[in-house]
C-alpha cells in the first residue's frame, strides 16, 4: 500500500470509529450539575428553540405537559389540573430551575407525580416505552426550557 493510500484508509478508519463511537454515546445521558435547585448549564451547545419546545410539551404522543398542566395555548381547551398551571412560569423561574424541574423534578419534591423527563436510574413503574431511555432527549429538554420562558406575566 502506498503511503496516500495508507493515510485515506486510516482516515476512513478513524471516521468509521468516530461514527460509531457517537452512534454508542448517541443513547447515553449527558451528565450536568445541579445547584441549589437548579442546573444552571445546558444539556446541550445548541440553544434551545422555542417553536420546537412548543411542540414538544404538546406532543401528546410523548408525555405532553398538557396532561398534568394548563398552558396559555387557545388551541388546547381541556389541559389537566394536577400540576400548577404554567402561565407566567418564565417569569418565575429562570432557565437552570426549569431544566431540573423537567430534568428529575423529585429533587425539589420527593413527592411530585410529575415524571422525571431526562433521567433513567431509580424509577419505578416505568412505562415499557421509556424503560432505561429518558422521555426527552437533552436538545429536547434544552427546546422545552427555551418554549417555557416565553411564557412570561403581561
Amino acid at each position: 500500500m502506498t503511503g496516500t493510500s495508507f493515510r485515506a484508509v486510516a482516515v476512513v478508519l478513524g471516521l468509521l470509529a468516530s461514527v460509531g463511537l457517537a452512534a454508542a454515546n448517541a443513547g447515553a445521558l449527558v451528565p450536568y450539575r445541579i445547584e441549589g435547585l437548579a442546573i444552571p448549564e445546558a444539556l446541550t451547545s445548541t440553544p434551545g428553540d422555542p417553536l420546537r419546545g412548543e411542540r414538544i410539551v404538546r406532543d401528546a404522543a410523548n408525555a405532553t405537559c398538557l396532561i398534568c398542566h394548563a398552558l396559555p395555548i387557545p388551541e388546547e381547551p381541556d389541559p389537566g389540573n394536577i400540576g400548577p398551571p404554567l402561565v407566567g412560569v418564565g417569569s418565575r423561574y429562570t432557565a437552570g430551575e426549569l431544566r431540573l424541574r423537567l430534568v428529575d423534578p423529585k429533587v425539589i419534591n420527593p413527592d411530585t407525580p410529575m415524571p422525571a423527563y431526562y433521567k433513567v436510574e431509580g424509577l419505578h413503574r416505568v412505562s415499557g416505552k421509556y424503560q432505561e431511555k429518558p422521555i426527552y432527549s437533552a436538545q429536547d429538554i434544552e427546546d422545552a426550557v427555551a418554549y417555557l420562558l416565553t411564557l412570561t406575566d403581561p
